[in-house]
């Protein structure tokens, strides 16, 4: 902070800007953190890290549209600057969301890479199945699979978790470790370290679950560690990773003529896509009283994470409620920016702010136990909810969503098919 003030070389000011912004952004301090990368781009606005970094903290706090204007770069150029993941709440085209990922891809040294299982065949009496994931502790996707890991045929398999996640002391990760019968933390191993000891382990199949999601580590599986390495669950949609054998998917999820605008080969699995733990709690009774809700009011909630709302979908919730009176939207809000934007959204188009009630983040069955207060889940667009969908069918809310083109607009559909539910998914915000 020191170097901004008072005349500085600006190549100086510049860097100030930018560690300055991503320390703002890891205290989740982000709408200051935007102004940070902000004035860094007004110095040089060819920056791809901090346009990577500034579309997505505008995509969290709401800041629409998010391609705002900054002298110096189109919209153009910052569509091509836009991470793989945050594109999969820009549009539902899968073309461009391949495209996304191999431009993110190619930030990742992988050249000259080595080659270090394609072909192996190991014989072992139990097939050796790898997971690879930074997130076995207090995660969505160890909400997701826990189960399933419990469950492999132990005469027939022998499981291996391969994680650099965070030691929360979670619950969760305590059962994961047990869950498994191998659990080698490469949290201190290079990439290349990690993928020496995945080929070292002769694992037959290596299952992905990360993606280019936060703390990708694609150097590992761009060595090919396994012969054959299969992407499932963490990155909802194509990631790119060279040596990606398969994607796991179902029928609905990404239809067979899809295939081209995936990197990997579909590998459809029966039914869902979506694993879910069954021993998973469902709350503590709860009452509107003590949500603070009214108790004759129609609720319609919309908890997915804020990066996933969009203008349009915003536009169609403000519809609803003009067209239901007497209703109320329930909405998540995870940080004071993102709670202060939605709120002037919901001025803008003309409703009374009494009709929004804020949610703010709680402990995981606190969480759960707001669902039942709640009439109807409003989805979102095109990035659907997965983990939260599946969390409001669990505890018994109807979810009504719009399937698009894309894996990420059609996870709830694949979600309510399963489940029986077909006529909760629309093709359009309208419907």
């Amino acid at each position: 902070r020191k170097l901004l003030v008072g005349p500085v070389d600006p190549a100086l000011t510049r860097i100030a800007l930018n560690n300055l912004g991503l320390v703002l952004e890891l205290a989740g301090q982000w709408g200051e953190a935007i102004a940070m990368l902000s004035r860094s781009l007004a110095i040089d606005p060819q920056q791809d890290e901090v346009i990577y970094h500034w579309v997505r903290l505008r995509q969290r706090i709401c800041a629409w549209p998010i391609y705002a204007n900054v002298p110096g770069i189109t919209v153009a150029q910052m569509v091509e600057r836009t991470s793989a993941v945050a594109m999969l709440s820009v549009t539902d085209d899968p073309a461009l969301q391949l495209a996304a990922a191999r431009r993110n891809m190619a930030g990742f040294a992988i050249a000259g890479l080595p080659d270090r299982a394609a072909g192996a065949r190991y014989g072992h009496a139990r097939l050796r199945i790898g997971y690879l994931s930074s997130n076995f502790n207090l995660h969505a996707v160890s909400m997701l699979i826990a189960e399933l890991l419990e469950l492999h045929d132990r005469q027939r398999v022998e499981v291996f978790a391969f994680s650099w996640s965070p030691e929360d002391g979670s619950p969760m990760l305590e059962r994961i470790r047990a869950a498994v019968d191998h659990f080698v933390d490469i949290t201190a191993h290079t990439d290349d370290a990690a993928a020496q000891a995945i080929r070292a382990a002769e694992i037959d199949v290596l299952i992905d679950l990360q993606g280019l999601t936060t703390h990708a580590r694609p150097r590992i599986l761009a060595q090919r560690p396994a012969p054959w390495q299969l992407a499932w669950l963490g990155h909802p949609g194509t990631a790119a990773v060279p040596g990606m054998d398969y994607l796991l998917a179902d029928r609905y999820l990404v239809p067979e003529d899809q295939q081209a605008f995936y990197a990997e080969r579909l590998l459809y699995l029966p039914g869902c896509y979506q694993v879910n733990d069954r021993q998973r709690p469902r709350g503590r009774p709860t009452t509107r009283a003590e949500a603070g809700l009214p108790e004759d009011a129609v609720v319609f909630c919309a908890f997915n994470n804020t990066n996933k709302f969009t203008p349009e979908v915003f536009g169609t919730w403000m519809q609803i409620l003009r067209e239901a009176p007497g209703s109320l939207l329930w909405l998540l809000a995870d940080n004071p920016e993102a709670e202060a934007q939605l709120l002037g959204h919901v001025a803008g188009a003309g409703i009374d702010l009494a009709r929004v009630k804020i949610a703010h983040r709680v402990p995981y069955l606190d969480y759960l136990s707001r669902f039942p207060l709640a009439d109807v889940f409003l989805d979102t667009f095109p990035f659907n909810g997965g983990v939260t969908t599946s969390d409001a069918l669990w505890m018994g809310v109807p979810v009504v969503t719009c399937a698009g083109r894309s894996f990420a607009a059609r996870m709830s559909g694949s979600l309510l098919h399963a489940v029986g539910l077909p006529e909760l998914v629309t093709d359009s915000l309208a419907a």
